[in-house]
């Protein structure tokens, strides 16, 4: 069984249960200023467990089932070997939902009223990686090539995480999908320069035809 649908499950147990306890998912939320006051540092990892509803959580695990798979082969097959690959995946998507909330501990920490969750800031990080793979790939939907997806994803994000006022985590969508980026340059610049090479060089060949129409 794949890391990939060993999180899929645990988030989809974890979360059902938070549903049904809300002193749970009090507990488990990503809570800045109980982190900062209280020392309850398990929330940067624990919150990325639990979601707000059955179509925030359905959404995060379609996208992580999705994205998921591919990366962790990625990682065995061709970036870290299969020795280290799939403890590779497990520590990128860790700390992917790690550091996607370090920006918002660091602006909330203060804030009683301030609290998210979801595994939103993971999920962008692998589709950032996937992006990696073939920037002019196109997606079913939105029916955009990836890299102008990611480039509107990152003004979006950044534009209402400044902008707030919708109870969304944009500052872990944001952060996420840097993390991902930055991961993925690093890592292919350090173990497998070819995917790197392979990414420049896709990315200077332009757009192509939609590959479903």
């Amino acid at each position: 069984m794949s890391f990939t649908l060993i999180i899929v499950i645990m988030t989809g147990i974890i979360s059902y249960q938070a549903f049904n306890n809300p002193a749970m998912r009090q507990r488990l939320i990503f809570h800045p200023y109980s982190v900062n006051k209280a020392g309850e540092w398990y929330r940067f990892f624990s919150h990325g467990f639990v979601h707000g509803n059955w179509t925030h959580l359905l959404i995060n695990l379609f996208v992580l089932y999705q994205f998921g798979e591919v990366i962790e082969q990625l990682f065995v097959r061709a970036v870290f070997g299969p020795n280290f690959g799939r403890l590779a995946f497990l520590l990128f998507y860790v700390g992917a939902v790690v550091v996607s909330s370090i920006p918002a501990y660091f602006k909330h920490r203060n804030n009683t009223y301030y609290g998210s969750l979801g595994a939103s800031g993971a999920t962008s990080a692998l589709v950032f990686v996937y992006i990696m793979l073939d920037p002019w790939q196109w997606f079913l939907f939105p029916p955009l090539p990836a890299i102008i997806l990611a480039i509107a994803y990152v003004w979006y994000s950044s534009y209402m995480s400044k902008r707030g006022g919708d109870n969304i985590a944009h500052d872990a969508h944001l952060y996420g999908a840097v993390f991902g980026l930055v991961f993925a340059i690093v890592s292919f610049a350090l173990f497998q320069p070819l995917l790197l090479e392979n990414f420049i060089v896709k990315l200077l060949a332009g757009p192509t035809a939609p590959s479903f129409m």
